[in-house]
């Protein structure tokens, strides 16, 4: 891309430990005294913090239809892209995200059902060319996601409630978009202890960000 910084999105279902890997690269990136700036998506600004509360934790959501869902989580990411991340990029930030664009191809295009051309637009709109430099997929067996999800404690939210075939289709989504978009998005084994995890995902920024580690 253009911009002076890097553009850098983790995706995953659930319980593959994208909270994790962000916050050991962010660390790591400190100790190199670089300009780094986690974020979250759905939220990472107060537009967007509301729009996420509203999507995971509000009673009302219980009633919210698909196509609805998909529109917020647009909403939202429109305000962070313009917001924050375009803003970041140009001082030369280093931005990693959790989720992207590619979660709404994922859950609500794939897993939700939704017309994959009517979710590009709207995703395309949303972002409006502002893209991932680099992508890192962490994949994991939905079964074991569920069960490191659980072991985090306290009340799933509304996505964390879904159907096991629900996120069967999520990390059949997620693989399916790997393989159309293999010059952006790298697989990555979550399966694996996060410090042998946590090794891959330098090797592959090393590899792919040449010069960022």
């Amino acid at each position: 891309m253009a911009s002076k910084g890097w553009f850098i999105t983790f995706e995953g279902s659930e319980g593959c430990g994208k909270s994790t890997q962000i916050r050991r690269l962010s660390d790591l990136f400190r100790s190199m005294g670089r300009d780094v700036l986690p974020i979250r998506e759905p939220g990472g600004t107060p537009v967007g913090e509301s729009i996420r509360h509203l999507l995971q934790h509000d009673e009302s959501a219980a009633a919210m239809t698909p196509a609805a869902e998909l529109l917020l989580f647009a909403a939202s990411r429109a305000q962070l892209v313009r917001e924050v991340i375009r803003p970041s990029l140009e001082r030369g930030a280093i931005v990693l995200c959790d989720r992207f664009l590619d979660s709404t191809t994922v859950y609500q295009g794939v897993a939700r059902a939704l017309d994959p051309r009517q979710v590009a637009s709207i995703n395309d709109f949303a972002v409006s060319g502002t893209l991932p430099d680099l992508t890192l997929l962490l994949d994991l067996p939905s079964e074991e996601g569920f069960r490191r999800a659980s072991l985090r404690g306290g009340p799933a939210d509304r996505m964390e409630q879904e159907t096991a075939s629900f996120y069967e289709a999520v990390r059949a989504g997620y693989l399916d978009l790997a393989l159309e978009h293999p010059e952006r998005i790298a697989v990555v084994d979550a399966a694996p202890d996060e410090d042998s995890v946590a090794k891959s995902v330098k090797q592959i920024i090393k590899e792919r960000c040449h010069g960022l580690i």
